[in-house]
C-alpha cells in the first residue's frame, strides 16, 4: 500500500509503502465509538463534590425541644431538609468512571481509523519534518506550505486541526505549542480520542517507522 511523500516544501517526492495491517483495515464504526468513549471515560474526573450531612459545619445541637413548640420535630441543623445541610444522593468525588478496554480491542479502532483517515486522505506523509530552530514560525511555514503548494490539504484554514506525530523531537515540540490548530504527540501514544479530534494526521518515515516496531506491523 503506496501514498505520497512531500518535504516541508510542500513539493511531492515520492511514494512510501505502508503496512498493509496497519493502514489497510477495514472501517468499524462501532469499534471505533466503544474505545471512543471508553477512553473518555478513563479521562474523566470526577470533579463535582457535595458534603453528606456528616460533613457540613454547623452544631449537633437539637435546634429546639421535641414537643410542645407547635413546629416540626428536628434533631439537627446540618439535616438535608435545612438550608446550608448536608446534600442528599448529590456527585461525590469517589465515582470511579473508568471502564476496561481490552488490547485487542484498542489497537482494532486504532488501525481502523488509521487506515480510514488514509482512504480519505486526511493523512499527510512528509520525507522529514524537521526545523533548525525552535520558532514557530518554521512549523507554521511548513503547515502553509503543504496547504497552498500540495493542494490537497486544507490545515488550519478552516478546514479542521492537525495532529502531529512524530519521535520525541524536542525542538518540532516547542515550534509547535503555540499553533492553536495543532497539536504533538509521539506516536506510539496516538489514541482514538486524539485522531478523531482532529482532521488531519501529520507523519513521517520515522513515524512509520515507529508505529511498525511499536505494533510489530
Amino acid at each position: 500500500m503506496k501514498t505520497d511523500t512531500y518535504n516541508t516544501k510542500g513539493e511531492k517526492t515520492g511514494s512510501l509503502e505502508l503496512p498493509e495491517s496497519i493502514f489497510g483495515v477495514p472501517w468499524k464504526p462501532a469499534l471505533v465509538k466503544q474505545v471512543f468513549d471508553g477512553e473518555a471515560a478513563n479521562a474523566r474526573h470526577p470533579w463535582a463534590h457535595v458534603k453528606t450531612r456528616g460533613e457540613v459545619a454547623g452544631s449537633g445541637k437539637k435546634p429546639w425541644r421535641q414537643k410542645g413548640t407547635g413546629r416540626a420535630r428536628h434533631g439537627s441543623v446540618r439535616s438535608p431538609l435545612w438550608v446550608g445541610g448536608g446534600i442528599t444522593h448529590g456527585p461525590r468525588n469517589e465515582r470511579d468512571f473508568s471502564v476496561k478496554i481490552n488490547k485487542k480491542m484498542r489497537r482494532g479502532a486504532l488501525f481502523s481509523l488509521l487506515s480510514r483517515k488514509l482512504k480519505d486522505r486526511e493523512l499527510v506523509l512528509v520525507d522529514k519534518f524537521d526545523v533548525s530552530r525552535p520558532k514557530t514560525k518554521e512549523v507554521f511555514s511548513i503547515m502553509k506550505n503543504l496547504r497552498e503548494k500540495a493542494k490537497v490539504y486544507r490545515i488550519g484554514d478552516k478546514g479542521g486541526r492537525a495532529i502531529l506525530a512524530l519521535p520525541k523531537e524536542e525542538k518540532v515540540f516547542r515550534a509547535s505549542k503555540n499553533l492553536s490548530h495543532l497539536s504533538y504527540i509521539e506516536p506510539r501514544n496516538l489514541n482514538v480520542v486524539g485522531l478523531l479530534n482532529n482532521k488531519y494526521l501529520i507523519l513521517d518515515k520515522s513515524s512509520v517507522a515507529e508505529l511498525k516496531k511499536t505494533f510489530k506491523a
